[in-house]
């Protein structure tokens, strides 16, 4: 059995810097002509990197993985995703396409019994989405993961809900740092030595399910404030009517409490 850690660095759709219609593919595999509306896959995360570090069961590193995408959906790197990881619009261009280096990743997974390990559980939703939509095969992916954030929340005896960001973690088990954070084969490499710290045989896998999920929210009411109301309402606390310019007042005060600009949190 073996163990795949991977992190994902994304792009996403800004819209001071791309264009604002999204790229829709058809049943024919890569192509870019648009989706038919009922089969339309969105994606709002673009993958423009893979790094993915392959543990045995003794949790002895086999090989890594480091591959970067050139973008299509979103093909200008935002400004945000260049100060957070250092990845540029004009780097990723001689690089590869998703399906070339997605395939390149499956080879790297290899088969047999895997688990993916995870930081997080939106790199494993986001790798089975951007695999969607580019209409290749899911087989490959293992469905079996390991999400090691919680673990980390529960060793330092911290509810799960509030999860810990993966450098923090790192400084607080004493791991050594020794490269920048944000780089997807560096986070990844964090995660493996967090995963081989606290790993104990009762973390288990479990199953991923890419099927998308339906929600049927029901229609919100729109609410309007019945202003006649609440200014008799001020008429009674008085005992008189409200002029015009306090009526005026109270109706701006209300709109202004809206913005919540005037919340004050205490100490």
């Amino acid at each position: 059995m073996n163990y795949i850690i991977f992190d994902l660095e994304f792009n996403q759709y800004f819209p001071s810097t791309t264009d604002s219609n999204q790229h829709e593919i058809s049943n024919t595999n890569n192509s870019m002509e648009p989706k038919a509306a009922s089969t339309v896959i969105h994606c709002p995360f673009e993958i423009i990197q893979i790094g993915a570090i392959k543990l045995d069961s003794n949790f002895e590193t086999i090989t890594s993985f480091n591959r970067f995408v050139k973008p299509t959906l979103y093909p200008k790197i935002s400004p945000f995703i260049t100060s957070l990881t250092g990845i540029t619009t004009a780097q990723l261009q001689p690089e590869e396409l998703f399906p070339i280096v997605n395939e390149a990743f499956c080879e790297f997974i290899g088969t047999g019994e895997v688990i993916f390990c995870v930081w997080g559980s939106n790199d494993i939703k986001e790798l089975f989405r951007n695999a969607t939509y580019h209409q290749l095969s899911l087989k490959p992916l293992p469905r079996a993961y390991i999400n090691i954030q919680p673990y980390v929340s529960l060793h330092f005896g911290l509810p799960i809900k509030k999860p810990l960001r993966l450098q923090y973690s790192v400084e607080a088990l004493g791991l050594p740092v020794t490269s920048a954070f944000h780089d997807a084969l560096v986070d990844a490499s964090y995660t493996a030595e967090i995963f081989k710290k606290l790993y104990q045989p009762s973390i288990l896998p479990v199953i991923y399910d890419p099927s998308p999920v339906v929600i049927n929210r029901p229609r919100q009411v729109k609410k309007v404030v019945d202003f006649e109301a609440l200014l008799k309402q001020f008429e009674k606390m008085y005992a008189r009517e409200m002029t015009a310019e306090e009526q005026t007042i109270i109706k701006l005060a209300y709109q202004m409490g809206k913005t919540n600009q005037f919340i004050k949190i205490p100490k």
